[in-house]
Parts: C-alpha cells; sequence; structure tokens
C-alpha cells in the first residue's frame, strides 16, 4: 500500500492520535504543521495527498500548490477558512463534519444566556472585590415568558430552541426557506421582526457572502435596549465596530461571544473593555466528547477518500462529475 501524506494544518487539542489509527488502515501519515501559516503550508503541501484543517486559512495558493491533493478535510462545520471555489476548480473534494457538537454549541450559547440574564459575571466580579450589593445586577427579570430570536434555524438553531423552550421562553426563528419547515414551538419570522421583538438574539448561520455583517447598526438599533445578542456562531457575522457602539452607547444592554475578528482579539481592543459584553475564547464546541468525535469523523472522511469510498459529508458535490471521482456516484 502506498503511504499517504494527510498535511494537519492545525488543531486545538492535545494529540492526534485518533486522526492516525483511523488514517493507518489506508496507509495514512499525520505530517503537523508547526503554526500554520500560509508560508509553511506552502511548503508543506506539494508532499500532501489530503489536508485536515481547523482554523488556519487554506487559501488559493496553497491549495494550487497541492500537486498531489485529493480531499481537504475540515475539522467542523463551517468551511469559510478553505478555498472551496479554488479547491472545486481543480476537482479536489472539500468535506466536513456538519452534525457534531450540536448539544455542546446550544449548551453554550444557553449558558451565555442565563450568565446574561442573571448578571453571573458582574456578581462573581462583585463578590470577589468584596461588594456584596444586590444592585451590582439590578435589574433582573425572569426569563420564563421573555423571547429568544435564533437566527438560522439549523440543527444547532433547533436544538438550542428546544433547551430555550423548556425554560418557558417564547422562540422566533429567522431562516432560509430551506430550513424554514414546521418545528414545535418555534415561529418563523422576518429578521426585522426577530430583532424588534427578542429579548434575546443568538446566532447560528454559517458565514457566507449573504450572513457576513448581517448583525450592524441597522439590526442593532432596532433590538430593544433591554435586549442581549449572543454570537456562538462566526465573528465576522457581526460588524464589531457597530456592536462596540451598542454596547456602549446602550442601544442594548449586553452581549456574549465565542467567536471575533481576528479570531484572538489583541488584548487592547476595545470590545474586551465593555463590562457588558461576556468573552469566551471560541469553545462551544468542546467538550471531551465532542471533540473525539471531531477528530475521528474528520479523518475518516479523508481516509474514505484516499481509499477510494465516498466520505460522510461532501461539501461540493460537483466534483463528483469529474471522470476521477465516478467511482464515488
Amino acid at each position: 500500500m502506498n503511504e499517504k501524506v494527510v498535511l494537519v494544518t492545525d488543531f486545538t487539542w492535545a494529540s492526534t492520535e485518533p486522526e492516525a489509527v483511523e488514517l493507518t488502515g489506508v496507509g495514512g501519515r499525520l505530517l503537523l504543521a508547526e503554526e500554520g501559516s500560509e508560508v509553511e503550508l506552502l511548503r508543506l503541501v506539494p508532499e500532501a495527498d489530503a489536508i485536515l484543517t481547523c482554523f488556519a486559512q487554506v487559501t488559493p495558493a496553497v491549495v494550487r500548490a497541492g500537486k498531489r491533493l485529493q480531499v481537504i478535510g475540515r475539522y467542523g462545520v463551517g468551511v469559510d477558512n478553505i478555498a472551496v471555489e479554488e479547491a472545486t476548480r481543480r476537482g479536489i473534494l472539500v468535506t466536513n463534519v456538519p452534525s457534531y457538537c450540536l448539544d455542546e454549541v446550544a449548551e453554550h450559547a444557553l449558558a451565555l444566556i442565563l450568565s446574561l440574564a442573571r448578571r453571573i459575571c458582574a456578581y462573581n466580579g462583585a463578590v470577589r472585590a468584596g461588594d456584596w450589593r444586590l444592585e451590582v445586577g439590578a435589574p433582573i427579570h425572569r426569563l420564563s415568558g421573555q423571547t429568544v430570536g435564533i437566527v438560522g434555524l439549523g440543527k444547532i438553531g433547533r436544538t438550542l430552541a428546544s433547551k430555550v423552550s423548556g425554560l418557558g421562553m417564547h422562540v422566533l426563528a429567522s431562516c432560509s426557506s430551506r430550513q424554514a419547515r414546521a418545528e414545535q414551538d418555534v415561529e418563523v419570522v422576518s429578521l426585522e421582526r426577530l430583532a424588534r421583538e427578542a429579548d434575546v438574539v443568538s446566532l447560528h448561520v454559517p458565514l457566507g457572502d449573504e450572513t457576513r455583517g448581517m448583525i450592524g447598526e441597522a439590526f442593532l438599533r432596532q433590538m430593544k435596549p433591554t435586549a442581549f445578542l449572543v454570537n456562538t456562531a462566526r465573528g465576522a457575522l457581526i460588524d464589531q465596530d457597530a456592536l462596540l457602539r451598542a454596547l456602549h452607547e446602550g442601544w442594548i444592554a449586553g452581549a456574549a461571544l465565542d467567536v471575533f475578528v481576528p479570531e484572538k482579539l489583541p488584548p487592547e481592543d476595545p470590545l474586551l473593555a465593555c463590562p457588558n459584553l461576556i468573552t469566551t475564547p471560541h469553545v462551544a464546541f468542546y467538550s471531551e466528547e465532542s471533540v473525539l468525535e471531531l477528530e475521528v469523523r474528520a479523518a475518516r472522511n479523508v481516509a474514505a477518500v484516499l481509499s477510494g469510498r465516498r466520505p460522510e459529508s461532501i461539501v461540493n458535490p460537483e466534483v463528483l462529475a469529474l471522470d476521477r471521482w465516478g467511482h464515488l456516484r
């Protein structure tokens, strides 16, 4: 069996042993990038038959340099860090793992909603500073009877809807026509109505041309001054300059973000100084169980392609029309 080289651009977990095990059966050998920069990937990719990538940018130049590439596998759902169009032009399959960490992301969004509504971070900081006054977090209102607006009614959005419905919250959803099927306890509305009526807005849409910057000044000014914004999807969905103004000027009561642009905000970024903002470091996907599932399923997709089998999920199925992929149709 000829050795197949799988370039791992980056990962955030302790070990790539699960990937190595999955790829052993197809003669796969992992080649681990040290920093995942374009310069490094351009140097390494010519010897790669496949790529596994988490957050690193697999640019058009990297794709073009991968003369042996058969497949680019994403550790995750979104593929906005991969030059999918370039891969498609070159007949390279792009795979992802679209149905992992559903509970984790929904639970994280719910935790942020509860933290905002109950002023958990404000009270925690006050108590540690010796301030035990109730007024630190006042006013607080019960969540039961309030309205959650879910932007994007995919699998994660639906999972969150079921969880907040259990708290007695009314659920509005704005979604594409493809997603707009009847859902128990969910009312599908326009994005504008959702902005006006929701007490909490939670984002669960992929990043693309239509969604980039969709939460900007116009949307934020429509929200209630008592409302909260939660983002566990992609940082670029939000115009961060507009959000900074909204938090400073009281257009909304607060926000909680797990994702940013850039991925890691510099410590001096003014957003981080907002007292009405809760931040977490892009960890909504994380549990020990979900990471193991992600590693195995992403590697299994790559292993399938390298061994002539159809992977679980193909982002660009149009490439299957090419003769080289006739066996996967």
